[in-house]
């Protein structure tokens, strides 16, 4: 059992987090383990919570792929991806907007209602927060050939982000949740990857941290070890040299693009540990890699 005099010195140790954060604003973005687990999900609304309550301001972006995937099997839709992002026709843009806007978000609100938080859920269509336009990729043929322009259908990238919406809640006390689907100029739905969306709105707001829950530990070195603390330089010379691969390339990209917008702070957490939100704000050790200018 931990004594009341450890607890005190816990306490005591986030003392100076608590602050220097202050007033400043926390963009986190929730997915993988941490979106499934229940005692994972209720750690991470205590957390939010707890930001608030201390004069942060959280706000959240969520992913849903998983979720998205299973309606579509049920559906008897099957799911195709192009460099592991969705295809979406306009069908399954549907079936996206309907998980991540109607079911996804209002659970994560909810949740954060139930243990005794104030949280209003978004999607980017409300208020014109997030603006999207259509993402077309390139697959590079021969040198003497154009490449081929791929169409994923209604997948968006950001094209602005217009804070406003979430500075008024801010000012009520409340905690956005925001789903990653966006507004093209037409009026239409995009599905835009959720670690894009939490960079950008992040970087409109100026946010002090940007932080991404992930299912692993972080970023690792050649000899598979945890790197806490990685400069821009470092981070892009670890991309060059292969050793930031596969599915955390995007990841780092998306904290260097954060921070080149005006994020102080981005780190890669490992959203499988509880309160792992806490542990990498408001302890000396951390539990993820933080990337910094």
């Amino acid at each position: 059992m931990e004594s009341p005099l450890q607890k005190a010195k816990v306490l005591v140790e986030a003392l100076p987090y608590m602050q220097r954060f202050f007033g400043k604003r926390m963009v986190v973005k929730f997915g993988g383990h941490a979106m499934v687990e229940e005692q994972l999900k209720r750690s991470f609304a205590m957390d939010v919570i707890l930001m608030k309550a201390i004069g942060l301001h959280p706000v959240v972006v969520h992913g849903g792929g998983p979720q998205i995937g299973e309606t579509l099997r049920r559906m008897g839709k099957e799911s195709k991806f192009y460099q592991g992002m969705r295809i979406t026709d306009q069908e399954t843009m549907d079936v996206v907007e309907m998980v991540l806007v109607g079911k996804v978000n209002k659970e994560i609100v909810g949740l954060i209602n139930k243990e005794g938080g104030r949280a209003v859920g978004l999607s980017g269509k409300d208020g014109a927060l997030v603006l999207a336009r259509k993402l077309l990729l390139e697959n590079s043929k021969q040198q003497e050939e154009p490449p081929e322009i791929i169409d994923l259908g209604r997948v968006g990238e950001v094209a602005s982000v217009n804070p406003e919406v979430i500075l008024a809640l801010e000012r009520e006390r409340f905690i956005p949740v925001i789903a990653p689907v966006g507004v093209g100029p037409e009026g239409g739905s995009y599905n835009i990857n959720a670690d894009l969306v939490a960079g950008a709105v992040a970087a409109s707001l100026e946010a002090e941290k940007l932080i991404l829950l992930t299912d692993v530990e972080g970023v690792m070195d050649e000899a598979g070890k945890l790197v806490s603390t990685l400069s821009v330089r470092q981070a892009r010379e670890m991309i060059r040299k292969g050793v930031i691969r596969a599915g955390m390339i995007p990841k780092v990209n998306c904290c260097l693009d954060a921070l080149a917008g005006g994020v102080k702070k981005a780190h890669i957490v490992d959203g499988r540990q509880e309160h792992a939100v806490l542990l990498e704000i408001f302890t000396d050790v951390g539990v993820g890699t933080e990337i910094v200018p």
